[in-house]
């Protein structure tokens, strides 16, 4: 057989992964059961949570030559604005020396990596539903509009379908294949704030902004519109402020005056979004093995996260560079050798990045508004600037480095737990400027050693 390279999905991984195949010379398909969204009205394209491109997505775009293509669309977050619940905004900056994440629309995107997969000479099939995929003898077998059936044969299978792929599916009929699938107490609702009257963004726009409210929260991502894409993460049920208790229009605006009242100021078209756009559910996905014969699982169709790290894009992107990687290493005839070592590489990387969202979930929802936690924010500021090689804060080191995900939660835990003895000091916010900070950092050094 030639070289006939099949990625199931066409989303933001499945067409990045595209151009990095057609440029090992493979003959790459993609199919997608969706019609092709570009040539769609953008009322038609459907709503999703902003994308937050870092340094591990930047990467993987730099690779093949798309980083300026796509930074053309997106817009610096140098930190967190955190708003409280009386209207007041403070300022938390991610990193230092300009250090940001970047938002970027998730339809344009995609659109910008399916025109350059187009440029490369990839094929592009839209509306083809994965009926069944025989993992066995690499066929795909797909339905058509027009109720047609249509066989497929490749010599490599990629499903980059997401969270509940089709390859993912047939691969789990299959023996010894390890799943586990967890839904979180939380759903999410897109929402929106437009520009002002004269045209201009209604809050600062080179923030992620935040506002935490305990057990929920709503953000806001900024658009080149100069319109923000809001979205609001509240538990589905049984609790005493939950999506089942938002049942019409007025118990909408009460609960948005009373926690979110400076946003509400601010969304004219709060109503109507709110019962126009559908609540949708957070899950986190882990299967193993991810490779049987030559089909391969990638992205969210390997390890689908919540969203509260700004990683299942990056860590998707990351995937990309990493296969891309052991191909060039191993080459295009290899690919038993290839997928065994993507997966056994890859594998704890997801697993810690899993972790980490959802440890991120309760920081934000949560703790950004304790006052102590701004305290330990500032001491674990110091300590990276003081030894910038010897500290660096654990967001620092999952979004502005590409240092393993595993590697970085193995540390992060260190550090938190060397915090955690300084911050039991209950005078803790009048003297920590004048902490020995050699004498933290010797903590950490020591634990490390142990």
């Amino acid at each position: 057989m030639s070289q006939h390279t099949s990625i199931l999905g066409a989303g933001l991984i499945g067409s990045l992964l595209g151009v990095y195949l057609k440029k090992r010379g493979l003959d790459v398909h993609i199919y997608d059961k969706r019609p092709d969204w570009r040539t769609l009205p953008s009322s038609a394209e459907g709503k999703s949570i902003n994308m937050a491109i870092s340094h591990r997505g930047w990467k993987a775009l730099e690779k093949v030559g798309l980083r300026e293509k796509v930074e053309a669309h997106t817009i610096p977050m140098y930190g967190r604005r955190i708003h409280d619940e009386h209207g007041t905004t403070y300022f938390q900056p991610y990193g230092k020396h300009d250090e940001a994440i970047y938002s970027v629309s998730r339809n344009i995107l995609n659109s910008v990596l399916l025109d350059e997969a187009e440029r490369a000479g990839v094929e592009l099939h839209f509306e083809h539903k994965v009926e069944h995929v025989d993992v066995a003898q690499n066929k795909v077998y797909f339905s058509l509009p027009d109720g047609q059936a249509k066989e497929g044969e490749s010599s490599v299978i990629i499903g980059a379908d997401g969270a509940f792929s089709s390859l993912r599916n047939a691969m789990q009929k299959q023996m010894r294949f390890n799943y586990r699938q967890e839904y979180i107490s939380h759903g999410y609702k897109e929402l929106s704030i437009p520009p002002t009257a004269d045209g201009e963004f209604a809050m600062d726009p080179n923030a992620l902004h935040i506002w935490p409210r305990g057990n929920f929260m709503l953000i806001a991502l900024p658009n080149q519109d100069k319109s923000f894409t809001c979205t609001l993460f509240l538990p589905f049920e049984d609790e005493k402020v939950s999506f089942d208790k938002l049942r019409d229009k007025q118990d909408v605006e009460g609960f948005f005056k009373t926690y979110f009242d400076d946003a509400y100021q601010l969304m004219p078209t709060l109503t109507a979004d709110f019962c126009k756009n559908q609540t949708a559910a957070l899950v986190n996905i882990e299967c193993y093995p991810w490779t049987i014969n030559h089909c391969l699982l990638i992205g969210d169709a390997a390890h689908a996260i919540v969203p509260f790290y700004g990683q299942g894009m990056n860590s998707g992107f990351e995937d990309c560079f990493i296969l891309d990687g052991l191909i060039e290493k191993y080459g295009t005839f290899s690919w038993d050798l290839v997928f065994e070592k993507f997966q056994k590489t890859r594998k704890p990387d997801t697993d810690a990045i899993c972790k980490l969202a959802m440890d991120n979930f309760r920081e934000m929802c949560d703790r950004v508004a304790d006052p102590r936690f701004l305290i330990r924010k500032k001491i674990e500021a110091k300590l990276h600037e003081m030894f910038p090689y010897e500290w660096v804060p654990l967001y620092s080191m999952v979004t502005f480095t590409d240092i393993k995900y595993s590697e970085a939660y193995a540390i992060g835990k260190l550090q938190e737990a060397v915090l955690d003895k300084v911050m039991r000091d209950p005078f803790i916010a009048q003297k920590w400027e004048n902490l020995d900070y050699h004498a933290i950092l010797d903590n950490v050094e020591t634990s490390k050693a142990v």
